[in-house]
């Protein structure tokens, strides 16, 4: 699956360095295989299912420093995002640049339902509205409202630096996807989803 994004980068003619965060030698191999090679390995304590992103991140950008490699930009590529193409790509950094590179840059795309009508659910399957009466408004009188795709982000090079623990989630401008192409692959499930998405893109998305 990480062979769609790393196809896209290296289209994209965006970076200067692509490097695969991975503390295991099955991926690097793999990885490798596909023509990136990988520069240093993710230290153990770093790659556990409870470190946030952003602390690997700032890892791998002082690491490149410490070899002498600075950059104006860092970018997050997700593994698990396939359908996201060069040309998403091309358009955020177009959209990084027109912000002067001050504001970091996320990868979003809109909710498939008003989240104003959301509901909990308990054990018995009674469900609960979030907002009550909100079943009564439109679709199209509310707002749209965006999630984040776990695709791609771009940082300026020094908010990796300064970043502390898990970053933050202020600041940012979101750079829209297509909903059909907004698939965050986690189970079995989702990989259909995006096979079938994927047959569909020429298609779909012209």
């Amino acid at each position: 699956m990480i062979a769609f994004i790393l196809d896209a980068a290296q289209k994209s003619g965006l970076f200067d360095v692509i490097h695969v965060s991975t503390e295991s030698l099955i991926v690097r191999k793999a990885v490798e295989s596909l023509g990136v090679s990988i520069d240093f390995m993710r230290p153990l304590e770093l790659a556990d299912d409870h470190t946030p992103i952003m602390p690997v991140m700032k890892y791998v950008t002082e690491k490149y420093v410490s070899q002498g490699k600075m950059f104006d930009q860092v970018w997050l590529l997700m593994a698990c995002a396939p359908l996201v193409d060069s040309v998403d790509l091309q358009k955020g950094a177009e959209l990084f640049d027109q912000s002067g590179g001050k504001n970091p840059v996320l990868a979003i795309s809109e909710y498939p339902a008003p989240i104003e009508w959301a509901f909990t659910r308990s054990s018995d399957g009674h469900i609960t509205p979030l907002q009550p009466g909100m079943f009564a408004v439109r679709s199209q009188d509310i707002e749209k409202k965006y999630f984040d795709t776990g695709s791609f982000s771009i940082f300026p090079f020094q908010n990796v630096m300064d970043s502390d623990g898990a970053g933050s989630d202020k600041g940012f401008i979101g750079y829209i996807i297509e909903k059909g192409k907004a698939i965050d692959i986690d189970g079995e499930a989702d990989w259909i989803l995006a096979e079938a998405m994927f047959k569909s893109l020429p298609n779909i998305f012209i």
